[in-house]
């Protein structure tokens, strides 16, 4: 079974897509389209593992006042870089009911829950593209058997490349500026 790219898709703008274009994509295009190197990335339908996690980490994470938790959301990070993080945490200034994207300056924490369609910009292109923007904290979520794992990494000002914090399984423990401590059991979201 093939299905055929809407026109508007392919073969895209001459010299690329660009962050902006996002904004003006038309109407019958994919609710979460990513931007990595200029080129469009669609995404897959997420799982359940996805969804939980995602709603686990939204309704558990409790910033301090200045900041605020979004799910979702794009991070432009240059010309042709419009990542789109499951869950970021911003400074609630940058909040807007038009924001459609953040400024990499105005985000604190950026956390990737990794899909088998995703792994390797999860892993491996997403966190480079994160810490060269200079976002403080980054989190890989995976994973095992049932149950999320998370990684956790910040960044190394000088050499501006992450340095892992830790490995958390059952219970998030951690400090991101404020202290963080999370269950990780997923049943406390299933109903």
């Amino acid at each position: 079974m093939s299905t055929a790219l809407p026109e508007w898709f392919y073969p895209g703008p001459p010299g690329g897509w660009t962050a902006d274009m996002l904004d003006h994509l038309p109407p019958d295009a994919p609710p979460h389209v990513e931007l990595i190197d200029g080129s469009l990335i669609m995404m897959s339908p997420q799982t359940a593992f996805h969804m939980l996690t995602l709603r686990l980490l939204e309704q558990s994470l409790r910033p301090p006042q200045q900041f605020v938790v979004a799910r979702e959301m794009a991070v432009t990070l240059g010309l042709r870089q419009r990542p789109e993080p499951d869950i970021l945490l911003v400074n609630r200034s940058a909040l807007a009911p038009k924001v459609t994207s953040f400024k990499p300056e105005d985000v604190h924490l950026v956390v990737e829950v990794v899909s088998e369609e995703s792994r390797d910009r999860d892993r491996v292109t997403k966190p480079i593209k994160y810490s060269n923007a200079g976002i403080q904290h980054f989190w890989r979520v995976e994973a095992e058997d049932t149950n999320p794992v998370v990684y956790t990494f910040e960044l190394e000002p000088v050499v501006r490349a992450y340095v892992p914090t830790g490995i958390h399984r059952k219970r998030l423990c951690a400090n991101i500026g404020f202290d963080v401590e999370i269950d990780l059991d997923l049943d406390r979201v299933m109903g």
